[in-house]
């Protein structure tokens, strides 16, 4: 399994890195693609209850969302949530069952907002002031922390962390993972943005906590639905919604810690 996770890190992150550097519609297009993929897979976790969401007006809000970041000016996230939701709502009332038609309306709702409004944060990080690296220092500040607490994890993790939630999850690991993301984001926020420590430090642990809480949200969506991974897209990593739920919770965070500290701050 390492092998494979190893190969797919090797394919994965030069695309990764030439859609960031490249910027614009090419960025933005490469996250809306990984926020269908990771919508597709939940609306298909979801409907293996009885309150099947609807893939239509699930997949069509994210990519809302991912558009008004892309095309601020049209408005199109206004006009996405004053009638995406209505649409489908009116069309569970008329076709759903009685009974489910409010559950899978907001299970649909819902999991848009989860994964179509923090990905698209990322398109507007993007667009930034030195965007490129801020995108830089979310994404490897989380992958690093991911990375250190899967390896420590594995080496020496005992003790349970949450493990009504996520049973393989150590006290051990999640310390791995918060040193190594905690120390990865300092470096590159001083060297990529020069970043003063202490506002490095801030981020660090904002962006270590923000991943983990993301990586046990999906663990009880997954949890919920029954299942161990949200795919097999990527292999030795499981689906796409697997591989980005800690930026979905990142994304935010660096994005707001960025704006407020623009000329104030830093």
């Amino acid at each position: 399994m390492l092998g494979r996770r190893v190969l797919s890190s090797a394919i994965l992150i030069p695309v990764v890195g030439a859609a960031v550097y490249a910027g614009g519609l090419c960025f933005s297009a490469l996250v809306a693609l990984a926020g269908l993929l990771a919508g597709y897979e939940y609306l298909t976790m979801m409907g293996h209850s009885d309150l099947a969401p609807s893939y239509f007006f699930g997949l069509l809000l994210i990519a809302l969302f991912v558009a008004d970041a892309q095309w601020p000016g049209l408005d199109l996230l206004r006009w996405g949530l004053a009638l995406v939701p209505l649409a489908a709502l009116t069309v569970e009332v008329f076709h759903g069952n009685a009974q489910g038609s409010l559950g899978k309306w907001a299970l649909t709702i819902a999991g848009a907002v989860y994964i179509g409004f923090s990905i698209s944060h990322f398109v507007r990080l993007r667009a930034m002031e030195e965007g490129m690296w801020w995108v830089v220092v979310a994404l490897l500040g989380t992958w690093i922390c991911d990375s250190g607490a899967y390896f420590v994890g594995r080496a020496v993790g005992k003790t349970a962390f949450f493990p009504q939630i996520s049973p393989k999850k150590t006290w051990e690991g999640a310390a791995g993972g918060f040193v190594s993301g905690l120390v990865a984001t300092v470096l590159l926020g001083r060297f990529l943005l020069d970043l003063a420590v202490g506002w490095g430090i801030v981020l660090g642990v904002l962006l270590v906590l923000a991943a983990t809480f993301g990586d046990l949200a999906e663990s009880v969506i997954k949890r919920q639905a029954g299942g161990k991974d949200s795919g097999n897209l990527i292999p030795g990593h499981g689906g796409m919604l697997d591989r980005v739920d800690s930026l979905l919770f990142v994304a935010p965070i660096v994005y707001y810690f960025a704006s407020a500290g623009k000329g104030l701050l830093f």
